[in-house]
């Protein structure tokens, strides 16, 4: 395993926490992970892709956004644009020459604003149950009144035993920051693998994403018995496949 390094970042008006991550030496593009919501770097797409990396003889990267994971940082204090911040941070100065983004969840939402953001960089996209725009339809009106009124909102977790929580910030970052109201500027080839027994982003929405990025190289990989997580030893293949897919058409 590639040693834990730390990213201090340039002088800015606004400090910001250190960036834990690993990084693979081999040939670019550079293969970057995006975790999902409240996820890290050490969970299993992110680690299996890694060991396919040094493999093949692939520059990967993947790191903990602030607050999460081994990074520094209050989770509670992080917004979308924050972590979309994290995002660039790591484009410009862990990663040398282009990148493709390998997004799970939250991480989906992240990688199509690092591709608005850095179009020159970010060449190729691969889209795991993908959520962009989820402050918008993940929440009940009940739920976004609460997020609103009190600032914070906890969730229970079916993924663990600690309640999941959002907060106002991250959900006023996130309504500023959706994507899916039009087509989205990305022309470079896109796999997006999507679980159709997804119970956190249903499976149309992102069969909705693929219409809407401007590519014509976009294509939606259904499961139909595939969760939100898509850890399953069969779901991590076709997330290779769709990594070596895009590489293909590069």
């Amino acid at each position: 395993m590639p040693a834990l390094c730390f990213y201090k970042r340039r002088m800015t008006d606004i400090p910001r926490p250190r960036l834990a991550y690993h990084l693979t030496a081999g040939a670019g593009p550079t293969i970057v992970f995006l975790p999902g919501y409240a996820s890290d770097m050490n969970g299993t797409k992110a680690v299996a892709l890694e060991a396919w990396a040094k493999a093949a003889g692939r520059a990967y990267l993947r790191f903990d956004y602030a607050g999460c994971g081994q990074s520094e940082g209050v989770f509670e204090e992080q917004s979308l644009a924050d972590w979309r911040d994290d995002v660039l941070a790591m484009l410009d100065d862990a990663v040398q020459g282009p990148a493709i983004m390998v997004g799970s969840s939250l991480g989906g939402w992240l990688m199509l604003l690092a591709a608005k953001a850095r179009p020159e960089q970010v060449v190729g996209l691969v889209g795991i149950a993908p959520a962009p725009d989820f402050t918008d339809w993940g929440f009940s009106m009940d739920e976004k009144m609460v997020i609103l009124s009190s600032g914070r909102l906890e969730r229970a977790n079916r993924y663990g035993p600690a309640p999941t929580v959002y907060t106002r910030a991250f959900y006023t970052s996130g309504e500023a920051n959706r994507l899916m109201f039009g087509p989205i500027a990305f022309d470079g080839p896109v796999r997006l693998v999507q679980g159709q027994a997804d119970p956190d982003v249903p499976w149309h929405r992102t069969c909705r994403l693929a219409e809407l990025i401007r590519s014509a190289d976009v294509q939606t990989w259904l499961v139909k018995d595939g969760d939100h997580r898509l850890s399953r030893a069969s779901d991590i293949a076709l997330v290779i496949r769709a990594v070596e897919d895009v590489i293909g058409q590069l």
